[in-house]
């Protein structure tokens, strides 16, 4: 642009102004700016409920036929594959590769899920690489597995069976043969309502996304959809680091976990879950716990129940805290975004934890000293316990976003992180409530005296022994780095042996394990209910004739609508077999999920017995209380009498509902060990019916 451009176009408004004023002065005034158009009002399911997702667009019919045709194709050559790569076990196991994009397209076109017409051309893109993949597969020369920057990949979760995407960023220096192992980030996505396996893919194809640090491995996690990574989607990370590491070399002592929004909230749980993990645990806004986040108890909404409380101790990472000292955390937060909110409270708690017993809240649009900065070198949170390594770096008047100038200050702490990162630390702080989370480092707890109140343990190694102190612990097991040769427990001086198991009777520690007898609550058999949905499930439909007629209709619209609702919510088909078809296999293998009663399920009338509660006819006795087998029905869950090692659960599935699915805080149980459920009320988008009655099974699977 030419000098006197420049100064025509700058000084163009103000040649004009006397004529804007005399317009205006014969009162005239400017045109209105057009209105937005309204967006269209949600379809809500038959309860007045928000769909989610929503229903899709209409394609157009050509390329509605198009698209079948070539899922048909595509769905027959992986068939045939299957077959004719049998003999062949590392090509099959690449067969999830190609079945991603035969999903992607094939749901979409199945469950209503285009939701825009421009997707069209992204599932006929994806079924093109599907094709190229098979074609690939066939002639033995799979060209992904060498390829550098977005590649889509797929692994069959053990959960249910489903093939299941992530999106990995390969470094453009990366060669395939290559064995040193490289820093590994994960990426967990925000909310996205209509992220649907063709959404996800066409992003991993096209979008390397906030960060990509030089050298680096990026895996971008699907997490089973719109979930914040719970349950299912928690395990989903597992499993795609578990396939990933098959095929690049990845170092276990480099990994970064990091996301945004809905995904901050879940780097929050993956964080104080799973510290030990991690080299840096980087969350962006989000939530990191439900009651002030959701307002739980702001006038006119119902409070929580008692179970429900303490069934937020699960996925509140307030609650767990402390556990942040076995890794460094660096929060990004916006200064007037609402989801600082989550930032702000983690290190309100982690003030409580050094003995403030009474930290004031932060306030949006404010940042105290001591609360984060700008600068990674000011960003040091202030008035925790010094072990605690807690940055939080702060967009100045920024909302929900990240913001650009803020990430090299994120990612200069991440580099001091890895740096300074110890893979075999002396010391560890665990905090759980539950055994669904039993392990830190070299310390697992085996056992707890009670389920759902605060278990901890700090344990050092200190020369040859292990010094630690426990809380709410009744069995402990160490592996640390280096041998030992004795173990103080509480003060309680005990010798070193090969497997350092531990357990306490009569309130006194004792090597070796736990020598009771009969059931006990463990790590992988602990409740509740949704904790068998997290490993391999199978559900058992019944095939014979019902108690009664309302309680067999309850339950069969209790199994519609939980296979239907896993799909939705956790993307896969539930496994399915009637009662009559049950193998040793199932047994062995699956948590089994009976639905029906002792009259239609001949799998529950098979172990009725063996139960903590009797069934018939006339009426359902649970806990010493009698109820109308009429009208009422068990949901509970319980070590399975044919197989021990795994849980058998009884008429229902997720115990969260339509409701749930409108806030991802509000993703979290919503029903204990057990309940007795009043089928004579409707079920609705938070409760399969009535609740009478509602709790935990003891530490012995007893009725408390």
């Amino acid at each position: 642009m030419t000098p006197t451009l420049r100064f025509h176009r700058h000084f163009a408004f103000w040649f004009s102004l006397p004529a804007l004023l005399v317009g205006f002065s014969q009162g005239q005034t400017p045109a209105p700016a057009p209105k937005p158009k309204p967006a269209p009002p949600a379809i809500v399911d038959h309860l007045g409920i928000k769909l989610i997702p929503q229903p899709g667009v209409e394609i157009p019919a050509a390329d509605r036929t198009e698209l079948e045709a070539g899922v048909t194709a595509l769905g027959s050559e992986i068939e045939t594959l299957r077959a004719d790569l049998s003999g062949k076990p590392e090509l099959l196991a690449l067969l999830p590769d190609v079945m991603i994009f035969h999903k992607s397209v094939d749901w979409a076109l199945r469950y209503n899920e285009f939701f825009n017409v421009k997707q069209v051309a992204n599932a006929k893109q994806q079924l093109e690489l599907g094709k190229q993949r098979a074609k690939e597969l066939r002639e033995g020369k799979p060209s992904w597995l060498t390829a550098t920057g977005l590649v889509p990949r797929g692994y069959l979760s053990k959960i249910d069976g489903s093939v299941q995407p992530y999106g990995m960023v390969i470094p453009e220096d990366w060669k395939s043969g290559e064995t040193t192992p490289r820093r590994l980030d994960f990426w967990c996505h925000g909310r996205g309502e209509t992220l649907s396996e063709l959404d996800f893919l066409n992003q991993r194809l096209t979008n390397k996304g906030e960060f990509t640090p030089a050298g680096a491995f990026t895996l971008h996690l699907y997490g089973r959809y719109c979930n914040a990574n719970k349950f299912a989607g928690e395990i989903d990370l597992f499993e795609a680091f578990a396939h990933a590491r098959q095929h690049y070399p990845i170092d276990p002592d480099k990994l970064v976990i990091r996301g945004f929004s809905m995904g901050g909230a879940a780097v929050w749980q993956f964080g104080a879950h799973f510290s030990h993990m991690w080299a840096a645990v980087q969350p962006g806004a989000g939530f990191a716990e439900t009651r002030e986040f959701n307002k739980v108890y702001a006038d006119g909404k119902v409070p929580p129940t008692a179970w429900e409380e303490i069934l937020y101790r699960w996925y509140d990472a307030t609650d767990s805290v402390v556990n942040l000292e076995n890794t460094t955390t660096i929060a990004y937060s916006g200064e007037i975004d609402g989801q600082k909110q989550a930032a702000d409270i983690m290190i309100r708690y982690a003030r409580k934890e050094n003995g403030n017993a009474n930290p004031p809240a932060a306030e949006l649009n404010k940042v105290n000293p001591g609360d984060g900065s700008p600068k990674a070198s000011e960003a040091k949170v202030a008035g925790t316990a010094p072990e605690l390594a807690f940055y939080h770096v702060i967009g100045p008047q920024t909302p929900h976003k990240i913001l650009p100038e803020a990430k090299p200050e994120v990612e200069s702490l991440i580099s001091e992180a890895l740096a300074k990162r110890d893979p075999h630390p002396k010391r560890v702080r665990f905090v759980t409530y539950s055994l669904v989370y039993p392990e830190m480092a070299w310390v697992r707890v085996e056992g707890m005296k009670k389920q759902w109140e605060r278990a901890e343990i700090t344990a050092e190694v200190q020369g040859d022994k292990i010094v630690a102190t426990t809380k709410n612990l009744s069995a402990v097991s160490f592996s640390p780095a280096a041998a030992v040769k004795a173990v103080v427990l509480d003060g309680q001086s005990l010798p070193g042996s090969d497997d350092l198991v531990f357990h306490q009777a009569n309130n006194q520690w004792i090597a070796g394990a736990p020598t009771q007898e009969g059931l006990v609550k463990r790590p992988t058999l602990s409740g509740p209910v949704d904790h068998a949905f997290m490993s391999s499930f199978l559900f058992v439909r019944p095939t014979g004739a019902p108690l009664h007629e309302k309680t067999g209709t309850w339950a069969k619209g209790e199994f519609d609508h939980a296979v239907g609702f896993w799909r939705k919510v956790f993307r896969g088909e539930a496994p399915v077999k009637d009662d009559s078809a049950l193998t040793d296999a199932d047994i062995a293998d699956s948590n089994l999920i009976l639905w029906g009663d002792p009259s239609s399920n001949a799998v529950l009338a098979k172990i009725l017995a063996k139960l903590p509660l009797t069934w018939d006819a006339a009426k359902l006795v649970f806990a010493g209380k009698d109820y109308d087998s009429a009208g009422t029905m068990p949901v509970l869950i319980f070590p399975n009498p044919l197989n021990p090692e795994k849980y058998v659960v009884l008429n229902t599935g997720p115990t969260f509902r339509e409701d749930a699915l409108l806030n991802n805080s509000q993703q979290i149980p919503k029903l204990p060990d057990w309940s007795i459920i009043d089928v004579n009320t409707t079920p609705d988008g938070k409760w399969p019916g009535k609740v009478l009655a509602a709790g935990f099974f003891d530490e012995a699977w007893g009725v408390k």
